[in-house]
C-alpha cells in the first residue's frame, strides 16, 4: 500500500527481528508500527532526559537571593 510518509530503513539482528516480530503479532499490528512507536517512545524519553538535564542545571545555579515569592509575583 502506498504511502505519504517519508520512510526510514532500519537494519536489525535476527534476535532482534523476532521479537519485533512476536510484539507485532501479539498486538495486531505490522512490525513498522511496533518500530514506530518504539522510536517515538525513545524520542520521548530522550526529550524528558535532556530537559531533566536543563532543570537540573537550573536548580544547581539557582541564586536564592534572586528569586521572587508567588506573593511577590501575583500581588
Amino acid at each position: 500500500m502506498p504511502t505519504k510518509n517519508p520512510r526510514v530503513n532500519v537494519v536489525v539482528d535476527k534476535e532482534l527481528f523476532e521479537v519485533l516480530k512476536a510484539l507485532a503479532e501479539e498486538r495486531g499490528e505490522s512490525v513498522s508500527s511496533v518500530v514506530r512507536r518504539y522510536v517515538e517512545l525513545g524520542l520521548s524519553l530522550a526529550e524528558d532526559i535532556g530537559l531533566a538535564e536543563i532543570g537540573e542545571e537550573r536548580l544547581r545555579t539557582l541564586r536564592r537571593e534572586k528569586t521572587l515569592t508567588h506573593e511577590e509575583v501575583w500581588d
